[in-house]
């Protein structure tokens, strides 16, 4: 991380591209071709641009890179501040000190009840689960940035689609006449709940990139869901919901669903909206039957 950083340094007001970072880093660490080429065990990618990937992941959570673009990298004031104090390295330990990193390693540590200082005794089989949901997790702070950046209509489409493969709106012909309205970086429309038509939802959704939904506009769309004498409906947002709007949902007879930024990101994962796959890992076992003769 410390290589990659000081090459960011030597033109702080420029970009550098993915492949001049590759080709910088392997010519200091002195990697012949044999070794640029060695692949991950999954053979889906070269061993050395996975890590500096990964690094300069890292280094963009702690808030030392910046990237305005996919695939683009440019370091920023905390990083200059960084190197002004010449660091004689920088691993997961150093960039500890920096809250927004803390955050993103602990996120789902949290929530699966496993610290990061435990993972060294942990089972292989727990490790690998482990590290599957974190890359599960940086992917989908991937796609959310990507969908803060698209236009409306882009939106529009994803929305529809997403719902479709859940099983929402019908036909996505059908979808896609329902749901039509852009404006403000949102969309509205009533959808079939399912192929038959037999209930209908109302949705509402707003690419927002900035403060969180509140109770007002959450108690806004449930009047509307009224005024189309429709009894359930889904808020999906790119941005949060307040605590407020949460309880005025718990609340209210209408069965409205919020879905924030995050869980759109995980459903969209869940229904291959936006992504695809990049390697399958089996784990096998021992078959029990066939040594039963034995036995």
């Amino acid at each position: 991380m410390l290589p990659l950083l000081r090459l960011m340094a030597t033109r702080p007001q420029d970009e550098f591209s993915s492949r001049q970072v590759h080709e910088h880093l392997a010519e200091e660490f002195e990697l012949s071709e044999e070794d640029r080429k060695q692949l991950l065990p999954s053979g889906s990618q070269q061993k050395f641009e996975n890590r500096v990937g990964w690094a300069a992941t890292y280094l963009k959570k702690a808030g030392l890179l910046e990237s305005k673009r996919r695939g683009y990298y440019k370091i920023s004031e905390r990083g200059l501040q960084v190197l002004s104090k010449n660091p004689s390295t920088i691993d997961n330990s150093f960039l500890s000190q920096f809250p927004e990193f803390v955050m993103f390693k602990t996120r789902r540590t949290e929530t699966n009840s496993t610290p990061e200082s435990i993972i060294d005794v942990q089972t292989p089989e727990e490790s690998l689960e482990l590290g599957y949901q974190k890359i599960r997790d940086e992917l989908a702070s991937q796609l959310l940035e990507r969908i803060k950046q698209c236009s409306p209509a882009f939106f529009e489409r994803l929305v529809i689609e997403l719902l479709v493969k859940m099983g929402y709106g019908g036909s996505r012909i059908d979808a896609g006449k329902a749901i039509g309205k852009s404006g403000d970086g949102g969309i509205d429309g009533i959808i079939k709940e399912d192929k038959l038509g037999l209930d209908v939802i109302y949705i509402q959704a707003k690419r927002w990139d900035g403060n969180s939904i509140g109770g007002p506009s959450v108690q806004q769309f449930a009047g509307a869901l009224q005024g189309q004498r429709a009894n359930k409906g889904i808020f999906i947002t790119t941005s949060t919901f307040t605590d407020a709007a949460r309880k005025y949902v718990a609340q209210i007879g209408s069965k409205i669903v919020l879905i924030d930024g995050e869980q759109l990101a995980q459903l969209m994962i869940d229904h291959n909206v936006g992504v695809s796959v990049a390697a399958n890992y089996e784990i096998k076992r021992i078959d029990s039957d066939y040594f039963s003769e034995e036995l």
